[in-house]
Formats: C-alpha cells, sequence, structure tokens
C-alpha cells in the first residue's frame, strides 16, 4: 500500500472526524492511526473500549472482556482511491501484539454491509436488534449526559452488522479465544453500499415515543 501509517493523537483524530464523520461526536480511543499520503493525512482508523460491560462479556464471556475493543471510527478524504481494506488490515497487524478482540459495525441506516471488515477476515455474527435510546442534545451517547442534558423522548437506534476479529499473536491461545465466540458465524450480508456526503451527520430516525419514567 501507499503511503505510511503513523499514530496520532486525541486532537489529530478529533480535527480529522468530527468535520467528515456522520456521528458528529468523538469515541473513547485507545489506539489510533493516520494513513498519509505524500504527507497528507487520508484517513483515520480508531480503537476504544466499549461503553456497554454487556457487549464487553458477551463477546466470549466474562473472562476475556477485557480484551474487547471497538473499531469505533474509520473515515476517509472524499477523493482517497487507495482501498480503505489495506489500511484497516495495517491497523490490525499492529493491534495483534496487544492480544485484543476487536468489534465492529457497520450502520444498516446508512446503508453500510461491513466490507472493509469482509476483505480483513472479519467474522460476520449477525446484525443487531433496532431498539430506541434516550435522546440527548447535541447527540451525545446517553451514557455520557447527565439527566438534564436529556429530554423526555426517544430515539430509534437502526440495526447494525457487527464483526468480530481476534488480533492475537498467539496462534493457540487464538484458537482458545475464539472458540469462546459466543455467536454464531453467518454469511457475509450483500448489497448496494450507499456513501454519505462527508460532512453530512446522520439525521435520528424519530424523537417522539416518550419516555416512561
Amino acid at each position: 500500500m501507499r503511503g505510511k501509517i503513523k499514530h496520532l493523537t486525541y486532537k489529530e483524530c478529533r480535527d480529522f472526524l468530527l468535520p467528515k464523520h456522520y456521528s458528529g461526536r468523538m469515541p473513547s480511543i485507545s489506539w489510533a492511526w493516520g494513513w498519509f499520503i505524500d504527507n497528507k493525512l487520508q484517513a483515520v482508523c480508531t480503537f476504544g473500549k466499549p461503553a456497554s460491560n454487556t457487549l464487553c462479556n458477551g463477546i466470549c464471556g466474562k473472562e476475556f472482556s477485557f480484551m474487547v475493543f471497538e473499531l469505533n471510527r474509520l473515515c476517509r478524504v472524499d477523493d482517497l482511491n487507495e482501498p480503505l481494506s489495506a489500511f484497516v488490515g495495517a491497523c490490525l497487524r499492529r493491534l495483534s501484539f496487544e492480544n485484543v478482540i476487536i468489534v465492529a459495525y457497520s450502520d444498516t441506516n446508512m446503508d453500510h454491509h461491513g466490507y472493509i471488515y469482509q476483505a480483513c477476515n472479519f467474522l460476520y455474527t449477525g446484525c443487531t436488534k433496532q431498539r430506541t435510546v434516550k435522546y440527548t442534545l447535541g447527540n451525545k451517547h446517553s451514557r455520557h449526559t447527565k439527566n438534564k442534558d436529556q429530554g423526555e423522548f426517544r430515539k430509534i437506534r437502526t440495526a447494525k452488522h457487527r464483526y468480530v476479529f481476534f488480533a492475537i499473536k498467539n496462534r493457540k491461545f487464538k484458537k482458545q479465544v475464539i472458540l469462546k465466540l459466543n455467536y454464531k458465524t453467518k454469511p457475509y450480508p450483500k448489497g448496494d453500499n450507499k456513501n454519505y456526503i462527508l460532512g453530512e451527520f446522520q439525521k435520528p430516525i424519530v424523537y417522539k415515543v416518550k419516555c416512561s419514567l
């Protein structure tokens, strides 16, 4: 692949991601890499600890929950013609020295199917269920806000394709952990992807379902 991959600071990630990523907010970041081509930052990939203990425990059980991290941002400049799968694969190879389990999601609401994860040999474990969550001001995560920042309404969180990757260097240990996977692997989903315009954030589906407090 062309260019170089370098570690990024939180500020470098923030300056690149906030104007481009549809979520409009920053995640927790444990590792972050940038893809530089001709000394220009072309793509960013970040990994962080999920906010949900249920998610961490659910992948391979409580025994391995400390190993679970999420690929929580993957974003590029609009005119990048190089395959992002090469960049993600290079990041995963670096993570293999950390011995971690990576979970990644592709949003059905954005018409994404996870083709980059498929190219990187992630395991596909099905789709999460659509559900409602508390509406928060500024599109903040409900776990990261105070009660006063949350209104009386709820919004729909659409279903997401869930992928799992075992970035573990030792093959024997890797096989041991994979056997603990609590989800059945399924055939990769297919369909036409739709690209959003960079800088346009995802619009909430609905705010009109009142919470029962």
